[in-house]
């Protein structure tokens, strides 16, 4: 029975496909003319990236001699490695935490369908755009000149761009809500900051909770990274490696990043699909 399902919802994708296809021949003429802009602009994307195969095949070998160098892994640095791996935790936990804090306030009036000012609605979206559309790295490397080297730039710097990030999944998260609830609070009387806690949360926080745990985990990826700038953590230990040429610590270093990052994802996925299962029930 569950094979023939299969074998319907195939035919069913291939009919759809099918009907999709153009009919006539401007259609067609249609369809090819894009195609054709399609791979111009394929192309003209690799020529401005250099994309070129033969580079790369004459840089194999340095990439193998550098392999070579890290291996075996120097174990020796791991009880060094204790103390800023933490840090990079921390900083990772507390810019989610402070992002979060962020984008919640900014995520209500970014949603359309709160019936707030049209002028305040475009502001905090433009708002939003800006703030995510910088680098943490770079926003590392201003905190780093305003509050000195260590963690805080560093919590500053994804606590800026989670905002902006965490902001924009809030808001479109509040827009696709059943306005149901909404309407009914508001025919009884209920003010804003009642509809809001009474109508929008129940229906959002699920979905909030998942996307939470999704940016800490690009957090921590982030984290290590920014400690490349001075920001603290793993990525500090990982430069100073390798610009002392220490290859083999540079591969505990990287090693060490994989199993923290590995085991977020793992555990972030246990605590989605837990949150998932409970909002269905």
């Amino acid at each position: 029975m569950t094979t023939t399902n299969a074998l319907d919802r195939a035919m069913a994708d291939r009919h759809r496909w099918m009907v999709s296809l153009p009919t006539t021949p401007r259609g067609w003429t249609q369809l090819l003319a894009l195609m054709v802009f399609g791979l111009w602009a394929l192309q003209w994307s690799a020529r401005g990236a250099q994309l070129s195969p033969t580079e790369l095949a004459n840089g194999l070998p340095q990439i193998v001699d550098f392999l070579s160098r890290t291996w075996p892994p120097d174990w020796r640095i791991l009880d060094r490695l204790w103390a800023p791996a933490l840090e990079t935790i921390q900083i990772a936990v507390w810019g989610t935490l402070l992002g979060v804090v962020g984008a919640v306030p900014v995520s209500f009036l970014a949603a359309r369908n709160l019936h707030g000012p049209r002028w305040l609605y475009q502001l905090t979206r433009q708002g939003l755009n800006v703030t995510r559309s910088v680098n943490e790295l770079i926003l590392a490397l201003v905190f780093v000149s305003a509050v000195g080297l260590g963690p805080f730039p560093g919590v500053l710097a994804l606590a800026v761009h989670g905002a902006g990030m965490l902001g924009k999944f809030f808001a479109e998260a509040i827009e696709e809500i059943d306005q149901g609830p909404l309407e009914a609070l508001r025919a009884t009387g209920a003010r804003p900051l009642q509809v809001i806690v009474f109508g929008v949360l129940p229906q959002v926080v699920t979905a909030w909770i998942a996307v939470v745990l999704y940016r800490f985990e690009v957090n921590l990826r982030s984290a290590t990274v920014l400690g490349m700038v001075g920001a603290g953590g793993l990525g500090f230990e990982l430069v100073g490696s390798l610009k002392l040429f220490k290859y083999p610590e540079t591969a505990t270093c990287i090693i060490v990043i994989t199993v923290m990052v590995v085991a977020a994802d793992f555990v972030s996925s246990q605590l989605r699909r837990a949150i998932q299962d409970t909002g269905r029930h």
